[in-house]
């Protein structure tokens, strides 16, 4: 059902925030400062539903880099102190003692079990020209029970990230033929070995690793210390490219230490024995061989059979519901067109892009914006605190505060963390050894975030 507007100001509707992850929830709480009512719609059953996939996963970002400012201020009236801002949350701490209780502050302007179908103008196709930007946005949305429901809204801020929609096996970015037959024995995540039915999945077994990131590195290094307790174990690594000088990141060198740390270690799971590596195999089929899979690359290649498949390919956004709107993307990264360029992963880490907010994220389509990991498309890297900056640029120009939302408010640090923690897991960690500014879990991977695979 749809609610009439007639003659409703538009300051009188929410501002409805698609996503009650870290990011959508700090918009919400940036609107909320700045007097403007949100409406944060969540697919899942509780706030950081894909947070809590990989909440085991200890973040390289300390707490003080993790929390949003506003959401803060929010918070402390509830009597709420932040955790020890040098120590390190997983991504468990980080939706149990932080993401929950903002959502419980935030009360009735936060809906679970609310999928977003649909974005578009009210009575306005994507074609229709006439008094487009004068009609409020019409969010369709199906509820967990199954009803369905239309809100009218002001703007619309989609942080709904791309946690959902990870790369396929095909070296085309395609499905390979056969993947989806083969699904019950493929996973697009770094799995969780302390999970003793996940470890008895892979323990013993023969597993193919395709990817070329942070990602791959930590699966690669987190098999081959299973294969020191469970004889047979191996992995099959998987490259599309070949095996330079910079695989494996800096090593001993890297500015980062922890990342250095990762890529030492998936080396050393190549030099060791645990795995053996395959390059400029670029996948076309996944076949059945008995109760294994066999690989064939593009050149007809065929590789020994595996009982397992972790794909590691990097992430994409989902579009699809917003395709009735006037979105200005770049052909590549799938980012908005002015935040390309910034991103662009052949040129740039996060360590060099710049803070950014409204100006680079508007569209054609005024008023409606992707934020957090959705607003870098194809991108691999992400910071929580950028993403907090975007939001509250944007809850600034929502207000009609253009001066402070073309202001900078963020200051990275100077190392540019963009790459994951991957072995860096000790409860007792401190800064000084080896954290970050991501805030993402490398979805795949013990690294970060809100994503920060790469792509393969």
């Amino acid at each position: 059902m749809t609610a009439p507007i007639n003659h409703v100001p538009a300051t009188a509707l929410p501002t409805v925030v698609i996503g009650a992850g870290p990011i959508g929830l700090a918009a919400a709480a940036q609107l909320v400062e700045r007097g403007i009512e949100p409406l944060v719609l969540e697919a899942g059953r509780e706030a950081g539903s894909a947070v809590r996939e990989w909440a085991h996963v200890r973040l390289f970002s300390t707490w003080a880099e993790v929390v949003d400012p506003a959401a803060e201020k929010l918070l402390a009236p509830t009597g709420w102190v932040r955790p020890d801002g040098a120590t390190y949350p997983t991504g468990g701490d980080w939706a149990e003692r932080y993401l929950r209780p903002l959502a419980d502050v935030l009360g009735d302007r936060v809906r679970f079990g609310a999928t977003v179908t649909g974005v578009s103008r009210q009575g306005r196709d994507r074609v229709v020209d006439a008094d487009r930007e004068g009609r409020p946005f019409t969010v369709h949305v199906q509820n967990a029970d199954g009803s369905e429901q239309r809100i009218i809204a002001r703007a619309v801020i989609d942080a709904s990230g791309t946690w959902s929609t990870p790369g396929p096996i095909g070296g085309d970015g395609l499905p390979a033929l056969g993947e989806r037959t083969a699904a019950a024995r493929i996973s697009y995540r770094v799995p969780d070995l302390n999970d003793p039915a996940v470890r008895a999945r892979y323990a013993g077994r023969r597993t193919a690793v395709i990817g070329s990131g942070a990602s791959a590195f930590t699966a690669l290094a987190y098999l081959a210390d299973l294969a020191k307790e469970a004889p047979g174990t191996h992995a099959t690594w998987i490259l599309r490219r070949g095996i330079s000088g910079s695989t494996f990141g800096g090593g001993d060198a890297d500015q980062l230490p922890a990342r250095g740390a990762l890529g030492l270690a998936a080396k050393a799971a190549v030099d060791d024995g645990y795995a053996d590596a395959v390059t400029g195999f670029r996948t076309d089929a996944v076949e059945q061989s008995g109760d294994r899979l066999v690989l064939v690359a593009e050149d007809e290649r065929r590789l020994d059979p595996v009982d397992e498949v972790i794909v590691l390919t990097g992430f994409r956004p989902d579009l699809s519901f917003l395709n009735e709107l006037r979105l200005g993307l770049d052909e590549r990264l799938q980012a908005p067109l002015e935040l390309a360029p910034l991103i662009d992963p052949n040129v740039h880490s996060c360590g060099t892009v710049y803070p950014h907010g409204v100006g680079e994220l508007s569209h054609p389509e005024r008023d409606v914006y992707l934020v957090g990991m959705k607003s870098y498309g194809r991108a691999p890297t992400f910071l929580a605190m950028t993403g907090y900056e975007q939001v509250r640029s944007i809850a600034a120009s929502l207000a009609g505060d253009q001066e402070a939302a073309e202001r900078v408010e963020l200051t990275l640090p100077e190392t540019g963390v963009c790459g994951g923690a991957g072995l860096f897991d000790e409860p007792e960690a401190t800064p000084s050894e080896g954290g970050g500014c991501c805030a993402a879990p490398s979805t795949v991977q013990y690294v970060e975030e809100m994503r920060t695979a790469e792509s393969a």
